[in-house]
């Protein structure tokens, strides 16, 4: 067998943004994402995860129906983002969308499909063991499409200690684009979050972390 041969073998398939979702396994149990080519399994959040993710698109519901925006703004149970790179697909943990500007989505009624920030509110990434995915790639790729809030949401602390320092701690990031780019502010404890999307919002870091002991 040729170098090139055992090469070929070895290296994972390259898949663009069209031929990953042409793949996607129907009604699948796991979650799959692409990540510059390569389909990557995601298992179904679980445990601490799970049941964060679940608080906190509870708590995002009520601030919806507070500040009167339910008719118009709505979290589906399932979406998945292109970035404008082709050979990337994300599915958010948390993401909110605007009924309003829905119909610019060609692909959202048959595919489930988010290809414009017009679309989107804010996106929420809970962090897991893949941590560098929230923290570098999903960060450029939101940015880069224009995406108006990213929150990160490490809950565990598995960041690089480049973004959370040492000891590490829990830590949630709200970045708002400014200018084109990411502006990030870190909130941890007692710190009330401030989101340009919500600033009626009255929760802590910390409530937001208590989820997953309650």
């Amino acid at each position: 067998m040729t170098q090139a041969q055992t090469q070929a073998q070895t290296e994972p398939k390259l898949y663009t943004f069209d031929e990953f979702i042409e793949w996607y396994p129907e009604n699948s149990h796991i979650r799959y994402e692409l990540h510059d080519g390569v389909i990557v399994e995601m298992p179904k959040p679980k445990g601490k995860h799970s049941k964060l993710t679940g608080s906190l698109v509870g708590k995002l519901l009520t601030t919806i129906n507070e500040i009167r925006k339910t008719d118009i703004w709505f979290i589906p149970r399932e979406s998945i983002v292109k970035p404008h790179r082709d050979k990337s697909g994300y599915e958010p943990d948390i993401i909110i969308l605007n009924e309003e500007t829905i119909g610019i989505e060609t692909r959202w009624e048959t595919e489930s499909i988010i290809q414009n920030a017009l679309t989107v509110k804010l996106i929420v990434e809970v962090v897991s063991t893949n941590w560098q995915d929230d923290y570098y790639d999903k960060l450029r790729d939101y940015e880069g499409m224009g995406i108006p809030e990213y929150w990160i949401v490490d809950y565990a602390a598995l960041g690089g200690r480049d973004f959370i320092g040492y000891p590490k701690q829990p830590t949630i990031f709200v970045c708002e684009l400014i200018d084109g780019e990411y502006v990030k502010k870190m909130f941890r404890g007692n710190d009330l979050i401030k989101s340009p999307t919500f600033p009626q919002l009255n929760l802590t870091a910390q409530q937001i972390f208590d989820s997953v002991s309650a």
